[in-house]
C-alpha cells in the first residue's frame, strides 16, 4: 500500500497552510472587530491594562494584533512579524488575563497560540504575498 506523505507533496502543504491562515485569520478577526468598534464608539474604555500603559493603549495594541495582524496573516503579508504580535497577545491572554481562570476559559487562546506557532514554524507558504515578494527579490538578484 502506498501512503502519501504530505512532505513529499509540497503543493499539499501550501494549500493546507493557506486554508489554515485564512481560517484562523478570519476567526481572530471576529474577536478583534468588536474591540475596534468599542474603540471607535468613543465611550469610556474598560479594558485589561496588561502593560500598565492604560486601558486605551492596551486596547489599541490588542486591536493592532487581533484585527490588523489577522488581515496581514490572511494575505500572507509580513506573516512572521504579524504572528509575533498575535503570539504575544495570546500569551498575555493565557498567562496574564486568564491566569486564574479555569482551563476552559484559557482553552481558545491556547488553540490560537498553538496554530500561530505552527504557522510561524512552517511560514506562510507558496500562496502568500510574502512568497511573491521573496520570489521577485530572488529573480532580481544577480
Amino acid at each position: 500500500m502506498n501512503y502519501s506523505n504530505s512532505n513529499s507533496n509540497p503543493i499539499f502543504r501550501d494549500i493546507v497552510l493557506l486554508i489554515v491562515r485564512v481560517f484562523i485569520g478570519f476567526a481572530m478577526l471576529s474577536h478583534g472587530f468588536p474591540k475596534l468598534q468599542m474603540l471607535l464608539e468613543g465611550g469610556k474604555i474598560e479594558f485589561f491594562d496588561f502593560l500598565g500603559l492604560g486601558p486605551q493603549i492596551s486596547l489599541i495594541l490588542t486591536i493592532l494584533a487581533e484585527f490588523v495582524c489577522s488581515i496581514l496573516l490572511i494575505l500572507g503579508l509580513f506573516t512572521r512579524v504579524s504572528l509575533g504580535f498575535l503570539i504575544f497577545t495570546m500569551v498575555i491572554a493565557v498567562f496574564v488575563v486568564h491566569a486564574g481562570d479555569p482551563f476552559d476559559k484559557r482553552e481558545l487562546a491556547l488553540i490560537y497560540l498553538s496554530v500561530y506557532l505552527l504557522i510561524m514554524t512552517f511560514g506562510a507558504g507558496k500562496f502568500s504575498i510574502d512568497h511573491m515578494i521573496e520570489k521577485r527579490k530572488r529573480a532580481s538578484d544577480w
